[in-house]
């Protein structure tokens, strides 16, 4: 038996905006700014979606969950991607790894890593061996460095038997 995998790749950002929520990864960090987007605008989750649904040729999140479309106003970005997984498993797809990436300049990420890859192992259904976040900032560059969004970009690998 012929074993396939492909590879996809997810990059998006948001404004940051004083007073919001800041979901990450999945879970909520404590900080004076929130990122601003028509669902919960967790960046991370984001950008996951995006790179499984490229690696399926399955288009991108807002393909299937337009901002345009009011049921997805303020949504748990967790339950997109929860359904993302659904329909890949529907085209037989297995996710083998994912590689992450988050650029931003405060606050810092890497004490909330391992309960955003325990959230994020739990939605998908994988271990959390499988899911690497990684964090950096942009040294006080461009929009992450003078704190004004987020950035994050993931890779994934795919498998179908």
């Amino acid at each position: 038996m012929k074993l396939k995998i492909r590879t996809g790749f997810g990059y998006d950002v948001h404004q940051l905006q004083e007073g919001l929520d800041f979901w990450l990864g999945g879970i909520k960090i404590p900080h004076s700014h929130g990122a601003l987007g028509h669902s919960d605008a967790d960046v991370l989750v984001h950008v996951i979606c995006d790179a499984l649904l490229g690696a399926a040729n399955m288009r991108d999140i807002g393909f299937h969950f337009s901002d345009k479309d009011p049921q997805y106003k303020g949504i748990d970005s967790k339950l997109l991607l929860k359904e993302v997984v659904h329909m890949l498993a529907r085209e037989g797809y297995d996710i083998g790894n994912i590689d992450s990436t988050i650029c931003l300049q405060d606050p810092k990420v890497n004490p909330h890593i391992p309960d955003m890859k325990a959230c994020l192992a739990k939605v998908m259904g994988i271990p959390e061996n499988d899911i690497s976040i990684k964090a950096t900032t942009t040294e006080y560059l461009g929009f992450v460095g003078k704190k004004e969004g987020v950035a994050a970009f993931a890779t994934v690998l795919i498998i179908k038997q």
